[in-house]
């Protein structure tokens, strides 16, 4: 299996095969034997050579991945070329207008930009909170805000377009 991983912005091809009693994994080309095991949901204990790591994976609200190493976080993307996202991703099926929509009801405590400002893909747009937590919701491509749908103190329900991205 190989899968395109980005690991706080940084592209890393990795190539995962199944061996006798580990896993053999090739990492933009350098091989590396990991012995892993799945401790409790979420949660891989691995083994490299004579060191030990302990993997967290989060999820965030809108759908972001985190994995956390030690005291560490970092932001992961993990793309299969096979899938039919990542080939129209590629592919360009994303252009034109992006919508930015609230995953859940809650309330806008900050916008971070103004329309026609230019933004980059993962830059906050603006700030919701649900339930109790205040959530950065980012922009899904590069581009430039058209229009923003909502303002600060606003409440929103799910499914709501919060902005809209060209």
């Amino acid at each position: 299996m190989t899968y395109d991983v980005v690991v706080d912005g940084k592209t890393q091809q990795v190539e995962l095969r199944r061996g006798e009693k580990t896993w053999l994994c090739k990492v933009d080309g350098q091989e590396i034997e990991v012995d892993a095991a799945l401790t409790a949901r979420d949660v891989l204990s691995v083994l490299v050579g004579d060191k030990a790591y302990e993997i967290k994976r989060e999820r965030s609200l809108q759908g972001e991945l985190h994995v956390v190493i030690g005291s560490a976080r970092y932001a992961v993307d993990v793309q299969d070329p096979r899938s039919l996202r990542t080939r129209r991703a590629v592919g360009g099926a994303e252009a034109g207008p992006q919508k930015l929509k609230a995953p859940m009801p809650g309330k806008i405590v900050r916008i971070l930009v103004n329309e026609k400002d230019e933004v980059k893909a993962g830059q906050g747009i603006l700030v919701m909170e649900a339930m109790k937590m205040q959530n950065e919701m980012k922009s899904p491509k590069d581009g430039r805000v058209e229009k923003i749908l909502t303002a600060e103190g606003s409440i929103v329900n799910a499914g709501d377009t919060l902005a809209i991205i060209e």
